[in-house]
């Protein structure tokens, strides 16, 4: 029988692939938004088995929390490009959002990661990679998004 822990991992993953993918390919294309809609789609399972999963702190943790954040994230991304509001600024928000959503992501996958190191501190791992991807992500976010918007003429 597979575990929510396995599903949740396996969601994980798929959305570091597809998220990746929609990182390093042309923007506004029918191919992007097919692969966002999946990277999305995995986002929501990935936050949603994130909910059932009560291990390490036996109720509502701080990892819940980062799951809200990363929902946030999530539907703020899509919510502009449904509506497609602000007007003439819609593609800067989905922008910005989603590369929030992805750093999220990695960020969670790094302290995963980092607390699994032999005689490690859990917190000291989960702050330090957490603030070292967030603070790397947001240097790629501040250059790459301004420069793939001028490609849209934004």
């Amino acid at each position: 029988m597979v575990s929510i822990g396995q599903v949740h991992l396996a969601l994980a993953i798929f959305a570091m692939a597809t998220g990746a993918i929609v990182v390093g390919m042309k923007k506004g294309t029918g191919t992007h938004r097919l692969v966002g809609f999946v990277y999305a789609m995995s986002m929501f399972g990935l936050n949603g088995t994130a909910f059932l999963l009560y291990r390490l702190f036996g109720g509502f943790g701080p990892f819940h929390v980062a799951a809200l954040m990363s929902l946030v994230t999530i539907v703020f991304g899509i919510v502009h490009v449904l509506l497609r509001k602000p007007k003439g600024k819609w593609i800067e928000a989905h922008a910005y959002w989603m590369s929030w959503s992805y750093v999220g992501l990695l960020a969670a996958a790094a302290s995963e990661i980092l607390t699994r190191v032999p005689e490690s501190s859990f917190w000291w791992m989960v702050v330090g990679a957490t603030l070292l991807v967030v603070a790397i992500g947001r240097q790629l976010i501040k250059r790459n998004v301004p420069r793939i918007l001028k490609e849209f003429g934004r």
